[in-house]
């Protein structure tokens, strides 16, 4: 086999390796089953001390997803929860649940329950009393409490545990508890605000494929908040991504990871190449002082446009049969590839490649049609994309480090 054709079909098994990892983990290989709508939140908007938090939020949920509200601290995705949840009340807009306003029914009255990163479990009960605490609030018999404790117990993988103190248990097993003790009275939705925070890398693992299973298997809507990507990835029917207080694009994973809607979504999902392009016409795209293939189509012809190329689809080859070229600045091994930063024109774009190449070597890049992605200019555009800021802001931090020693 020639290197060209040896480099084609390494690049093709990265990207086999990630459309795998997307539907294995996220379950993305299949068309998404409808249900109905079950919870419905218009032209939401909310501040705080002046400060807007929240700017008409259109969202609808349905019935028996897992729904993830991502993006960065302060961007508004707990405090969309808390409005679901009946603790925050939206200065403007309608929740509603099952077609049904509920702006003014008070959170202990809604179908919901929540599951926060602090647990908030009872030290003075123990596991079996933490579960079955709203039952018996509710003065069920005790043969009912007793059957439905141990059975979210087994469902939750504490089975055995109902005599434990809730102090003496890890932190995974703790969550366990919360979680068994929001679902047992069968709500019909449950948030989840950053509930694997505390958990160490391993055990949040763990949890999230747990979490996944125990939604499967109840039916119960769930919607969890994180600004952990790989997080929402993986666990997720769909991503609804946030940044300033404004729903940025909804969609499932492969669709928010493949056709991101702008410069933020594709550098908050993942690592991604943005450049500035001009369409030229449909399925010609002209960056980086070259004229390429593309599948997109819908543009203006001489339209400006944010070009999204990610690492994993950029191919390593000879600079006489590169589309572009450029210099090797840093190379990093990641195990399973490498992580290449090479300077094209002064613009660093990161390469995640099989092959290994030396620092300051002059490569060649080859971009297929339909590893390129074109998305409409934004307010975001021009802030995303390059890998030389990062490299300075490292380059300073060191230096000004040493200075300080």
């Amino acid at each position: 086999m020639s290197p060209l054709g040896k480099r084609f079909l390494q690049a093709v098994c990265l990207r086999a390796y990630r459309f795998l990892f997307f539907s294995k983990f996220s379950g993305k290989g299949e068309a998404l089953v409808e249900h109905k709508k079950i919870i419905e939140l218009q032209n939401i908007s909310k501040e705080f001390e002046d400060e807007q938090v929240l700017s008409s939020i259109n969202l609808d949920i349905y019935d028996k997803q897992f729904v993830t509200l991502l993006g960065p601290s302060g961007c508004g995705k707990t405090t969309t929860l808390r409005i679901v949840g009946g603790f925050e009340t939206p200065d403007q807009g309608d929740v509603l649940f099952e077609g049904k306003r509920i702006n003014d029914v008070p959170a202990h009255k809604r179908s919901i329950n929540t599951v926060f990163q602090k647990y908030a479990l009872f030290p003075h009960l123990n596991v079996f009393e933490n579960v079955a605490f709203s039952l018996r609030l509710q003065k069920l018999p005790n043969a009912e409490i007793i059957k439905r404790v141990k059975e979210m117990l087994e469902l939750v993988a504490l089975k055995g545990f109902e005599r434990k103190n809730v102090t003496k248990l890890s932190g995974g097993q703790q969550q366990r508890v919360a979680i068994a003790r929001a679902l047992i009275s069968h709500p019909r939705v449950l948030l989840l605000d950053e509930p694997l925070g505390a958990l160490d890398l391993k055990l949040r693992k763990d949890m999230q494929n747990e979490l996944k299973k125990i939604q499967k298997q109840t039916g119960i809507t769930f919607i969890y908040v994180t600004h952990d990507q790989e997080e929402a990835l993986s666990m997720s029917d769909v991503v609804v991504v946030m940044a300033e207080g404004k729903i940025q694009q909804i969609g499932t994973p492969t669709d928010i990871y493949n056709e991101p809607v702008n410069a933020f979504v594709a550098d908050f999902i993942g690592e991604s190449n943005i450049v500035d392009g001009i369409m030229n016409e449909d399925y010609k795209v002209t960056f980086s002082g070259h004229t390429f293939q593309c599948v997109d189509k819908g543009f203006a012809p001489g339209e400006a446009v944010d070009v999204v190329v990610r690492p994993e689809d950029v191919d390593v080859v000879n600079v006489a049969d590169g589309m572009l070229q450029g210099t090797v600045t840093s190379v990093t091994f990641k195990g399973v590839h490498y992580e290449i930063i090479v300077d094209i024109g002064g613009f660093k774009w990161m390469i995640q490649s099989t092959d290994f190449v030396d620092v300051n070597a002059n490569i060649g890049i080859f971009i297929e049609p339909d590893a390129i992605h074109i998305m409409k200019k934004s307010e975001f555009s021009g802030q995303y994309g390059d890998y030389s800021t990062f490299s300075d802001e490292i380059e300073e931090l060191g230096n000004s480090e040493t200075v300080g020693d």
